[in-house]
């Protein structure tokens, strides 16, 4: 089979930080924190939770598609829509009709779920929307982008919690690399910000309570005064494409993929395995063909867990050694929150961002760190690194799927 260099041409966003891909990044390098306290629940059990609601318009999705799309799929069709027409293929041609769509999102359509359930339970109707079917379905998303932009190449869901869209840019990059297809739209979506998704995640002790400093001074990954993370909502969608086309076409490329490592843990269904995390990095690595000291920027998965981030940071160090103390680590999500099926996708076009321009983004709130996260994990500012040329991204997730990334600075 063939191997072919695999550019990134497009990347859409709709994240709580905006859906301007480059206001997006100046915000996250300013350590400038999205997260916000919202009141979540019915009347009698209402309580203030953190979130990180998105900042988006609804007004680009039509009235006749709000009816058909849950918002996850709706935030979706406009992150892919910036990153068509970043990529310069926004319109009906040859090259969209045989793409493919890898998409990833953890649960579905939250809101829609809820909204049937309601229906039938509060209300004791057994007349609820018929569009909810449709709307629920995890594969939704890949659907409405296929239907809006006629792309009639394969489409693929992923579904591997906070993973998701990792695995989905993923396997896209291994589809073109490999030579199965010259183009795909790679990412995903989550929207689970409703009450009782928000009261289950509470039960599991792993959302952030609020700092004395207020909502943007709680998720502290890697400080020791950390207390988990704030649920979150958005899109990512990236345009992969062989050098070949994309050169062809006249496409700018903005980075590229050359590396992917997916691993379990086997291990527990909730508590991460340092060694399935490890293994997933030094496949990504070995993946891209390249030594481990040449990385030198980590986008750590990072969650702000006592047990998560402790177990991240002996990974990186058991998969880079003795080069782990010369990386640059930080974690966005102090940020932009946890974004589950979409994360991986938007924390690798912050990383490819970071690439382009030679700097990297902070862990934000850090300012006490925990003597177990010893790495240098970028407090609080953002950091120059004009000569940096890869790096790498992870995802872990519940289940013990682990996805790493690696990236690459295009200058040629």
């Amino acid at each position: 089979m063939p191997s072919r260099r695999v550019l990134v041409t497009g990347m859409g966003f709709v994240t709580p930080h905006g859906d301007d891909a480059d206001l997006i990044f100046d915000r996250v390098y300013a350590g400038e924190s999205a997260i916000r306290t919202i009141r979540s629940g019915r009347e009698e059990v209402a309580a203030d939770v953190l979130v990180g609601t998105a900042d988006w318009s609804p007004d680009e999705v039509t009235p006749l598609q709000k009816v058909a799309m849950d918002p996850v799929a709706q935030m979706a069709l406009v992150a892919a829509r910036r990153a068509l027409g970043q990529a310069g293929l926004d319109q009906h041609d040859e090259t969209l009709s045989a793409a493919g769509i890898y998409m990833g999102c953890g649960l579905g359509g939250a809101e829609s779920h809820e909204e049937g359930y309601d229906e039938y339970h509060r209300r004791s109707s057994r007349k609820v929307r018929p569009s909810i079917v449709p709307r629920v379905m995890a594969n939704a998303p890949a659907a409405h982008i296929s239907m809006t932009w006629g792309i009639r190449g394969p489409s693929h869901t992923f579904s591997v919690a906070c993973s998701s869209s990792a695995a989905a840019t993923g396997e896209a990059f291994r589809a073109i690399r490999d030579g199965y297809l010259d183009c795909a739209l790679a990412g995903g979506a989550e929207a689970m910000l409703c009450a009782p998704i928000l009261v289950a995640w509470e039960a599991m002790g792993v959302i952030a309570k609020e700092h004395p400093d207020g909502p943007a001074a709680s998720v502290r990954p890697f400080d020791l005064a950390r207390t988990g993370f704030a649920l979150a909502e958005g899109a990512g969608v990236l345009v992969l494409e062989a050098e070949e086309h994309a050169r062809a076409r006249g496409a700018t490329p903005l980075g590229e993929v050359v590396g992917y490592g997916a691993t379990s843990d086997a291990f527990n269904l909730t508590q991460p395995s340092m060694e399935g995390q490890a293994q997933a990095m030094k496949a990504a690595l070995a993946d891209a063909g390249i030594d481990a000291e040449a990385v030198g920027y980590v986008n750590a998965h990072a969650t702000g867990t006592k047990v998560g981030d402790i177990a991240e940071i002996h990974a990186i160090k058991e998969a880079f050694g003795a080069h782990a103390a010369r990386l640059a680590v930080s974690a966005t999500k102090s940020m932009h929150g946890h974004l589950v099926g979409a994360a991986g996708a938007v924390e690798m076009g912050l990383t490819l961002m970071g690439l382009a321009r030679g700097r990297v983004p902070p862990t934000a709130n850090l300012t006490d760190p925990d003597p177990e996260c010893d790495l240098d994990c970028v407090p609080l500012l953002g950091r120059e690194l004009p000569d940096l040329e890869y790096a790498l991204s992870n995802s872990f997730a519940f289940g013990g799927s682990n996805v790493s990334l690696v990236a690459r600075r295009v200058t040629d």
